[in-house]
């Protein structure tokens, strides 16, 4: 790092090693050596080697605390610290670790920044080797040096651990984490910064930067601005993009060039086609495995769950019977996967004549269109179990956006009037339960933003499935079955 002293001195070869320019960097501020913003720049460097260190320690208490925890259950449940169960046990579950938890990047920036999914991977990766550790002793048929006190002991006791070491990590780096953890210098060339730039934001001409590949020192001199940092994004004029973007492609660090005309296209990624350009709109359908994945376990979840709900369908069959007259179902057409049309299935829950097959009329809370049993229904979720039918008949998901009438409103607007982004959540199929539900935005479309919100939940699963997010969301659902929206 350059000291005070050597501010008077700061010139293209103090930075580049080559004088071959005498005139130094300069800001508009009367010519004075921007000295501030190199010891800003430098100061930014130093979140990378934060960022591995705090991946290492991460890792380390980790494993410290797998280690204590089994040494901990051979001195409670043998009393004795010093007992060969504990240490065979360490032998064989802290490598077994290490090898998991490395593999899920349990100790990687994302799960470090976020502790909920960093103790859930260093907790998993935990648990499988703890089921490696097991099958070992079975196998080798392994009786008298493996105490199975032991073994549950020390697991549950690493997992304390772990989670404890995390959450104190978190606790004690908090404001450092909060601040930012990745360096990115952002080079504003010919554009005005703008209110968010980050502490990485230059502009180009006060650092004397000028994407010119026939000097060497602007070269040289992008090249040691970019030293140490994790990204280089320019942000510059339409007619500099291609000189800039030959002088990125010398640089040892990812690079990005905004391209503010491509915002409305909300690209996922750039392709190439023919020798052309393409951007990625819309990857399709979900891979054929995660599909494969999805599907094998709605059915396995469904299959299990009719032969229980069967009899508790013949109860709340009697009951709408009983109380109204009509049909013990409601079917009405919703919008499914690739916007097609499917017919849901329902407990009727309304008078027959008062029925809303266009589903153009939002259910309010003191609707009186809604039966005695009905409301019932209603405010349990009950009246959307018999969608279970859809998921097995492949029309419907356990878990997904769930299913709108064409001719749902919100403010008296449609609903892709209201964001046209609507039709993107259909690209999976529909579900019995979702993402927005367990937020708890459910219940009627009274204002737009109702709407909005429900959307961008649904919109945030499509782009991150995975089949443990599914898991999750239908263990969520149980704390918002009850919801004061459900009416």
């Amino acid at each position: 790092m350059l000291t005070a002293k050597d501010t008077a001195a700061v010139t293209p070869a103090a930075l580049t090693g080559q004088d071959l320019d005498a005139a130094p960097i300069r800001t508009d501020r009367a010519n004075r050596v921007d000295f501030d913003t190199v010891v800003r720049l430098d100061a930014l460097k130093g979140r990378k080697r934060f960022r591995g260190t705090m991946s290492l320690l991460s890792l380390t208490t980790d494993v410290v605390s797998i280690v204590a925890g089994f040494f901990l259950a051979g001195l409670v449940y043998l009393g004795s610290i010093e007992n060969d169960h504990a240490l065979n046990m360490v032998a064989v579950c802290v490598p077994m670790f290490l090898l998991f938890s490395l593999n899920n990047n349990a100790h990687n920036t994302r799960k470090v920044l976020n502790l909920t999914s960093g103790v859930t991977s260093a907790a998993g990766a935990l648990i499988l080797a703890a089921g490696c550790l097991l099958l070992i002793a079975f196998f080798m048929k392994i009786g008298a040096e493996f105490s199975r006190g032991v073994f549950f002991l020390g697991v549950a006791f690493s997992l304390f651990g772990i989670i404890a070491s995390r959450t104190l990590t978190r606790i004690l780096f908090r404001k450092r984490l909060d601040e930012g953890v990745y360096a990115i210098l952002c080079i504003y060339d010919g554009v005005p910064m703008g209110p968010g730039a980050g502490p990485g934001a230059i502009e180009a001409r006060s650092m004397g930067l000028h994407p010119d590949l026939a000097s060497a020192v602007a070269v040289n001199r992008l090249g040691t601005l970019a030293k140490g940092m994790d990204r280089v994004v320019i942000h510059c004029v339409p007619a500099a993009r291609e000189a800039w973007a030959l002088a990125l492609k010398t640089l040892d660090v990812r690079c990005e060039i905004v391209v503010p005309e491509l915002d409305s296209f909300a690209a996922l990624s750039i392709s190439e086609r023919s020798g052309h350009t393409s951007l990625l709109l819309n990857s399709g359908r979900m891979a054929w495995n995660h599909q494969l994945m999805k599907r094998a376990f709605d059915l396995a979840i469904s299959l299990a769950a009719l032969p229980v709900l069967l009899p508790f369908f013949a109860l709340v069959a009697l009951a709408i019977k009983l109380d109204s007259r009509g049909p013990v179902f409601f079917r009405q057409e919703r919008i499914g996967l690739g916007n097609r049309p499917f017919m849901i299935w329902k407990f009727r829950s309304m008078r027959t004549e008062a029925c809303d097959a266009n589903g153009s009329r939002s259910t309010s809370r003191d609707d009186d269109r809604i039966t005695r049993v009905g409301r019932i229904l209603r405010s349990t979720s009950i009246d959307e179990l018999p969608q279970i039918l859809n998921v097995i008949s492949g029309d419907m998901s356990l878990v997904g956006p769930r299913p709108h009438a064409f001719g749902s409103r919100a403010e008296n607007a449609l609903f892709w009037d209201i964001d046209q982004r609507y039709w993107q959540r259909h690209v999976v199929k529909p579900g019995l339960t979702g993402l927005a539900q367990i937020r708890g935005f459910r219940g009627a479309t009274e204002q737009k933003t109702d709407l909005t919100k429900r959307l961008q939940s649904d919109l945030e699963y499509v782009s991150n499935w995975s089949l443990m997010s599914d898991i999750r969301i239908l263990l969520g659902t149980a704390f918002v079955v009850f919801h004061k929206n459900a009416f």
